[in-house]
């Protein structure tokens, strides 16, 4: 009869926390703080993220300075003296300076007016005035490439060169984002397995306490389920700390549209993860393989880097040329508002010309500077030949660790489930009284372990995985649950 009323009150017992358990896996379902719920609060409201974006901006701002020295200027210039009842000078210049991508010319408009009793006869005009439009010309030095344009196409190959940093730490921040996510997983498979051994063990020391009352069990029995009971809520009482700080961690990555930080609730918990699923296609490392080597944010940078140099080493070629600057103005007599008579009008016989050359003998400087930005380009070539065989390796080595990882979870999986033959042929000679309670308790701790050795290899299979696309220079956005991994490549 004893018997009977102890196996029924474990059959009421587990009926109860059957119970307990489906209730709380509905209320976790509706709670669940997915990976994609993460990516949402991160890529739409971090602050961290909104500061790397205006690194492209700050590039698009320096090309758009780099432009400021093709818009056009107006210029003018007026002196004017007067002394003892006599007019010394009366000078008027003004001129619109046009500058010109095609040849580093310059398109010239201006009008002048020097009139007076001293002013410099080369440079006197009539009451009038004097018109004119021109261009200046560098033949020479200047004609293909000139300061100007090796500013702006440089600016322009360091707005590749920042979108590529932009990437770079867009996917760094990803990729730290979904390592806490991973450790905040782990804590709550922890905390959920030690309490299920907690709630075991309750169970157990009850069950115990009332046979030992009835004298079928000694009472040091009793005494033994207590300590474990005991040790197992102290655990527990471990893992929830370990829970709340992964938490707080996690929660660092969220913000809401405010720009305020957001804390996840106490009620929120991880996704459940089907680990029959767990392994990487094949085809998946020379996806990312391919990916890398077209658009790895490092190589994207060094090929920025390299296209830099090379307008630096043409325009530095272009400075070894002499300078020969011409320049020529047809001027005429008008002031834009009263015809003039046909021979002071524009025409070939008004013109003003002008040439100017300078050439360094020994070039010393230029050749200084164009040694100097070669020795800079062969190093960038060297460094493109080592970053693309170190990111190779990384993503090799990285999927190596992923295979290797799937492997020993399924003979975890296996060695777990041998593992709880042994429990409960345990509990069956516990039960026959062939057995300990202290074997017991030893097997189902051994169990425990096997378990949370599980999960951990679960998170590393998942950090392995995100650091595999981080190493490819993309970010992972995907489905956990698929193969491998949906992959969204991003970059």
């Amino acid at each position: 009869m004893i018997r009977s009323l102890f196996l029924l009150f474990i059959s009421v017992s587990l009926t109860m926390n059957i119970g307990l358990a489906q209730t709380d896996s509905t209320k976790r379902i509706s709670d669940e703080f997915s990976i994609e719920d993460l990516e949402g609060f991160l890529f739409t409201n971090h602050p961290v993220l909104k500061q790397i974006q205006l690194l492209s901006e700050s590039a698009r701002a320096d090309v758009t300075q780099a432009l400021g020295k093709f818009d056009p200027a107006l210029y003018a210039d007026f002196k004017n003296k007067y002394f003892g009842e006599s007019s010394y000078y009366n000078d008027w210049s003004s001129e619109l300076k046009v500058p010109l991508w095609l040849a580093g010319a310059d398109l010239k408009v201006g009008y002048d007016r020097n009139v007076g009793n001293y002013t410099n006869p080369q440079s006197r005009t009539p009451n009038s005035g004097l018109s004119g439009v021109g261009i200046s010309i560098p033949l020479g030095q200047g004609l293909l490439i000139d300061s100007r344009r090796n500013t702006l196409q440089q600016a322009r190959a360091m707005l590749g060169y920042a979108e590529a940093e932009q990437v770079r730490q867009i996917n760094s921040l990803w990729y730290t984002a979904l390592s806490d996510y991973w450790d905040w997983y782990f804590a709550h498979q922890q905390y959920v397995l030690q309490e299920d051994a907690v709630e075991l063990a309750a169970t157990r020391f009850s069950a115990i306490s009332e046979q030992t009352v009835l004298g079928d069990r000694p009472p040091i029995d009793s005494v033994e389920a207590a300590i474990t009971l005991q040790e197992r809520q102290m655990q527990l009482a471990k893992s929830a700390i370990e829970l709340r700080n992964t938490k707080l961690v996690l929660s660092n990555h969220l913000w809401n549209e405010n720009q305020e930080p957001v804390e996840l609730p106490d009620r929120a918990v991880p996704i459940s993860i089907d680990i029959t699923k767990l392994a990487p296609e094949p085809q998946l490392l020379s996806q990312l393989l391919e990916l890398a080597e077209q658009q790895h944010p490092e190589l994207l940078k060094l090929e920025s880097k390299g296209l830099q140099l090379n307008i630096e080493e043409r325009y530095r070629r272009e400075m070894l040329k002499p300078r020969l600057d011409i320049s020529g103005t047809l001027i005429a007599g008008r002031n834009f508002r009263e015809p003039v008579e046909p021979i002071y009008d524009f025409n070939l016989g008004n013109y003003k010309l002008g040439m100017s050359f300078a050439f360094p003998i020994f070039l010393r400087a230029e050749r200084g500077r164009l040694r100097s930005v070669r020795i800079d380009q062969e190093q960038l070539r060297y460094d493109q030949v080592i970053t693309g065989r170190n990111i190779r390796n990384d993503i090799n080595t990285t999927y190596n660790d992923l295979t290797a990882y799937t492997r020993q979870l399924r003979l975890q999986i296996q060695s777990i489930a041998n593992q709880e033959v042994l429990v409960a042929g345990e509990l069956q000679k516990f039960e026959l009284g062939e057995s300990t309670l202290f074997i017991i308790n030893n097997r189902e701790t051994t169990l425990i372990d096997m378990q949370r050795k599980r999960e951990n290899l679960v998170v590393e299979y998942q950090k392995a995985l995100g650091g595999l696309y981080y190493k490819a220079g993309t970010r992972q956005a995907m489905d956990v649950n698929s193969p491998m991994g949906n992959p969204n490549l991003s970059r």
